[in-house]
């Protein structure tokens, strides 16, 4: 029998007790939530529960509440038929796996029974419990369910547009598999050629934040792996200051960037207007407008509320999460309308746009809203669990879990979560696909 050397081991450890916890750490299954426990029996109700977007949390929700509830009339609006499985996108932009790997159906995941409007909501009206599709159909609730999901605003940028991407050098990860595959043609041809690669960060939230630093990383790597690294010269341009919310990783970053990676920060650069036939970028700082010449960037365009949210009466109306979705952070319930409840990433919390957020956020939007059928207090609440598997490189990544008070919350006692490794690597590429088809279908 052949002796495991003590990496093998550790693997082994890791696989084994890993597969035993079902992928918890990242898929957000080991969040700290207070979760009540499912109902020996379904509550039995008539209640009409409205849920708008079919995205992770929207199906996620939808199958808790069919599984809780017996008698409800659940309908789900949302004119996607395609499901998407966004957390491999950075995968699929990096060459490391095909597109056809995150691609999904809806149907799949949908659970019997619910009435399945195939259109997108243009008006909310929560004061009579209405709400008005595209298509002009008037659709009531007693419940609302809103996870909608958010929008990519590319016009925010002058002169781009998402029919650039993959052409004369332009990247941009979000927001669906065809972008992260011409991300991957225009990144291919970089690596191949070198040159000046900038990698941007919009100012404001947006859908996974830890991506853009992965594009960054990950394309570092493969430029040293195709031995190209000495011919390329790359920097990353944050709006602001930081690189990270959990400050620990953001101080961790500013530092490995330029000191192990040699790739420059450029501080408090939001990317303004691009020039795609002259390949040049300009960036609003503080000595005015900027414009760098690039071979490639990394476009991260800023990120909003769908607009009958932001423009409308359910949006937060000012303050941090302005034109964002208003919710208690805890309960998810909406601040001013006792019967809406809202998950994903439309909601204005502190953090959470990631789909362990969504993991973590969905028992609890389930279990408050049959409270609320029930006339009873909540019985969850979410503690803003969220995690980033940080690929740092192909085959290491580190595992960062934390909450609102930017605390960190590991899952397994065993691995270090400010040091690069294996097993979060491990944890990303091989097994959380697989728990956040189990989250859909309500299993964990």
């Amino acid at each position: 029998m052949n002796k495991l050397t003590p990496i093998d081991s550790g693997r082994r450890r890791f696989v084994t007790q890993s597969a035993l916890a079902a992928g918890v750490a990242a898929s957000g299954v080991g969040a700290s939530s207070l979760m009540a426990s499912k109902p020996a029996k379904a509550v039995s109700t008539n209640a009409r529960i409205v849920i708008v977007g079919a995205g992770a949390a929207g199906l996620a929700i939808a199958t808790r509440l069919s599984n809780q509830l017996d008698g409800a009339q659940l309908t789900i609006i949302d004119r996607r038929e395609a499901h998407y499985y966004q957390p491999g996108l950075t995968l699929v932009a990096t060459g490391l796996w095909k597109p056809e790997k995150v691609i999904d159906s809806n149907d799949r995941y949908m659970p019997s029974g619910i009435n399945w409007v195939k259109d997108d909501v243009a008006t909310f009206d929560p004061d009579n419990n209405r709400l008005e599709t595209v298509g002009g159909t008037q659709v009531d609730y007693d419940f609302l369910v809103i996870s909608t999901g958010l929008e990519v605003n590319f016009d925010s940028i002058e002169g781009m547009s998402p029919d650039l991407i993959g052409q004369n050098g332009i990247g941009c990860v979000y927001a669906n598999p065809d972008h992260a595959a011409r991300t991957w043609q225009a990144a291919q041809s970089f690596i191949e050629t070198g040159g000046v690669g900038l990698f941007t960060r919009p100012p404001g939230p947006i859908k996974c934040a830890g991506a853009p630093l992965k594009v960054t990383m990950l394309i570092e790597d493969a430029l040293s792996e195709a031995g190209n690294r000495d011919r390329a010269e790359l920097h990353y341009l944050p709006p602001a200051g930081g690189l990270f919310s959990q400050p620990d990783i953001n101080e961790f970053l500013i530092d490995y960037f330029p000191n192990q990676r040699d790739i420059a920060i450029d501080f408090g650069h939001p990317l303004a207007a691009i020039d795609a036939d002259r390949r040049e970028a300009t960036f609003r700082t503080e000595d005015g407008l900027k414009t760098m010449d690039y071979d490639f960037i990394h476009v991260v365009p800023p990120m909003s509320a769908p607009a009958m949210i932001r423009d409308g009466e359910l949006s937060w109306q000012d303050g941090n999460f302005k034109g964002w979705l208003e919710v208690d952070q805890h309960s998810m319930q909406h601040r001013r309308y006792s019967n809406i409840f809202g998950a994903g990433d439309v909601v204005g919390t502190p953090i959470g746009k990631t789909a362990a957020s969504v993991k973590a956020q969905a028992p609890v939007v389930a279990d408050n809203l049959v409270s609320a059928i029930q006339e009873s207090e909540f019985t969850a609440a979410w503690n803003g669990y969220t995690s980033c598997p940080l690929i740092v490189e192909k085959g290491k990544a580190m595992l960062v879990e934390f909450d609102f008070n930017l605390a960190m919350t590991p899952s397994f006692g065993f691995l270090d979560p400010y040091k690069p490794q294996w097993a979060p690597w491990f944890l990303k590429d091989r097994m959380l696909h697989a728990a956040y088809n189990a989250m859909l279908r309500g299993r964990v």
